[in-house]
Formats: structure tokens, C-alpha cells, sequence
């Protein structure tokens, strides 16, 4: 225990290890997200504006060591899962060899990986080796002009070779393809092709409201199964034991497999078991929130670990039911940006 350990919080309702992250619901946190930087080389449409909305300055993003302390705390808490995301990852410097001191955290189960695949390729050797557990890889389509489209950028052919790199690596893949309302169903057939041919889980996703602006798309309503069912007879949900975003499916002659993330809808608040830092170093135990705790705050005022310990503890002890209450409570005007919630 260091010198300034205890900071200036009581210990005396810290659980113990064993007791875990449990929410005044009655669900399990194990699963911590974590956004180590809100700079991304796409412009996604339904991510951030055309133009505007800057990034914010290095100074305000937590510090690799500040963030290596938080992932030790929430491990001792019971988190057993972490998933880095961004903005990009790979956006920000260092973040492979951050990923290596992640890897060696005594009590973490899983480490996991989202990224766009725009400068992922190069690293793929290096995450093979590290044992990463997962990628998951951002694809809404596999036609050059409308990934223009979609990103605002032409960097379809890198994100190609990361898809393709990983594949041949064999590390565990993950392909998110947001669900736009002008996504035909063609390109549901044509991305769905990936699955059939890799073992690869292709997942669906309804776009949320995160885009930076004002809501001018209409968001999906909860109908990418109908959607799917239709175009693909015979498909057959899995059964899952585990707490999980998404629903997956097979279909006959598929070497990988199908599904959707229903994050608009919130189907799985229930079983929710994740918490997220964004990168300003905020915590938020729901998507849908406008933030619950300034860890940074905390970090950078000298708490003790015990006493971020104990903060988090009763964070999660104030969570929304659900998502739609959270939404409701946030009383927002606008669309926050998903690059600075950690996507």
C-alpha cells in the first residue's frame, strides 16, 4: 500500500474481491470498456459531424499509468473482461505496448480489441503474439464508394487487409456493421458473405443515437431480425448462458455465424454486466448515461486506491434500470459523439 493509498475516503463499505461489482439491480459487472482516446482517422456519419466537434486536447485524456491503476482497481473488483476501444485505438500512440501491460494484469481473463482496421494491419503479428482474445472490427460495407460515403474517407482497402490479415492469423473476429436506413438489403447480403466464407461472427447493429449532432436520420426500430429472416431462411438463434449485447444465429452452409446488437431497442439492459471509461475519464455504468463518476478526478486529486475503489462501488450501487431510463435522464438536445463515449 502506498503512502497516499487511502486518500481521503472511507474503506470501511469497500467489498471484499470476492464480493464482485453488483448493481442495485441484482446484475454482475465483469466487463469494463475502456476508451483510450476519442481521435479516429474516420468520419463516420452516424460517429461524428462532417465538420466541427474537435478532439479534445492529450492533457485531457487519461494517462497510460492512470488508466494501467484503474484496470488494477476494477480487476480487484471483479472485472474479468476488458475491452479497449477509442475513437481509434491505434490512433493514439503507444497503444500496443499499453495492450502488452494489459495483457500481464494478473486477474485479467480477456483482453479484447475494437478497432476501424485503418492502421491495424501492421500491429496483427504483434496482438497474435500478445495473445489477444478477441478484435472487433468495424465494417458497414464492402463497396468502395459507399464506404466514402459512410466514413467520409477512402480507406476501405486497409481495413480489408486488417479483416483478411486477422482472419489468416486466426485470431477470434468480430465484424460490427451499423445498420443505416439506407442499408439495402443487398449489402446485408454481400457483408453476410463474410461469415459464409470465414468463421468469422458478422453482427448487425441498430444505429444509435451518438452521432454528434442533432437526430436527422431515423433510427432503427428493432426490425433487423424480421429483415434477416427474410433474406435468409433457415436461420436458427443460438442459445447462450452468458451475459452478451448481441443475439447470434447460424444458418446451413455458414462457416461463421450471424448477429444482431439491438443497442438502439436496449433488449439486453437486463443482463447488462459492463461498465465504460470514456476517454475524459468518465464512468458510465450505462451507454445511455451522461456520465456517473469522474474517475479522472479522482485520479488526478490524489484519491487513494481504496477510495476509487469505494467510489466505483457506490456508482454501480445508483445504476439505471435500463437504458431507456438513462435516456430519459439525461435530458440531452443533442447526440452525443461515440468517439467520446468509447464505442
Amino acid at each position: 500500500m502506498t503512502a497516499h493509498s487511502r486518500g481521503n475516503f472511507s474503506s470501511s463499505v469497500l467489498p471484499q474481491p470476492s464480493a464482485g461489482l453488483i448493481d442495485n439491480h441484482g446484475r454482475r459487472i465483469t466487463y469494463l470498456r475502456l476508451a483510450i482516446t476519442d481521435r479516429c482517422n474516420l468520419r463516420c456519419r452516424y460517429c461524428r459531424p462532417a465538420r466541427g466537434l474537435p478532439f479534445v486536447p492529450h492533457d485531457e485524456i487519461l494517462r497510460f499509468e492512470e488508466l494501467e491503476r484503474l484496470v488494477r482497481i476494477f480487476i480487484s473488483l471483479g472485472i474479468t473482461k476488458v475491452r479497449v476501444t477509442g475513437g481509434e485505438p491505434f490512433s493514439r500512440r503507444g497503444c500496443l505496448t499499453f495492450l502488452s501491460r494489459l495483457r500481464e494484469m494478473a486477474g485479467l481473463e480477456s483482453l479484447h480489441l475494437t478497432t476501424n482496421g485503418v492502421k491495424t494491419a501492421r500491429f496483427l503479428d504483434e496482438l497474435a503474439d500478445l495473445g489477444i482474445n478477441g478484435i472487433n472490427l468495424s465494417l458497414d460495407t464492402l463497396d468502395p464508394k459507399r464506404f466514402w460515403q459512410i466514413t467520409r474517407r477512402d480507406y476501405l482497402e486497409p481495413v480489408l487487409q486488417t479483416l483478411q490479415g486477422a482472419i489468416d492469423r486466426k485470431i477470434p473476429l468480430k465484424v460490427n456493421s451499423v445498420v443505416l436506413s439506407d442499408t439495402s438489403d443487398a449489402e446485408l447480403v454481400r457483408l453476410a458473405s463474410i461469415a459464409r466464407e470465414y468463421p468469422v461472427t458478422l453482427r448487425f447493429i441498430e444505429r444509435m443515437p451518438f452521432s454528434g449532432t442533432v437526430r436527422s436520420e431515423k433510427l432503427e426500430d428493432g426490425r433487423i431480425l424480421q429483415r434477416l429472416e427474410r433474406i435468409f431462411p433457415g436461420l436458427e438463434e443460438d442459445e447462450t448462458s452468458s451475459p452478451t449485447t448481441s443475439r447470434t444465429f447460424s444458418l446451413p452452409d455458414f462457416a461463421g455465424k450471424l448477429g444482431i446488437i439491438s443497442g438502439f431497442s436496449r433488449l439486453f439492459c437486463t443482463t447488462c454486466n459492463k461498465v465504460r471509461i470514456t476517454p475524459l475519464g468518465m464512468l458510465k455504468t450505462c451507454l445511455y448515461d451522461n456520465g456517473a463518476l469522474s474517475l479522472k478526478e479522482l485520479v488526478r486529486g490524489h484519491a487513494g486506491d481504496e477510495g476509487i475503489s469505494e467510489a466505483v462501488v457506490n456508482c454501480v450501487r445508483n445504476r439505471f434500470i435500463n437504458g431507456h431510463e438513462a435516456e430519459r435522464n439525461s435530458c440531452r438536445s443533442e447526440e452525443p459523439s461515440m468517439g467520446m463515449i468509447g464505442g
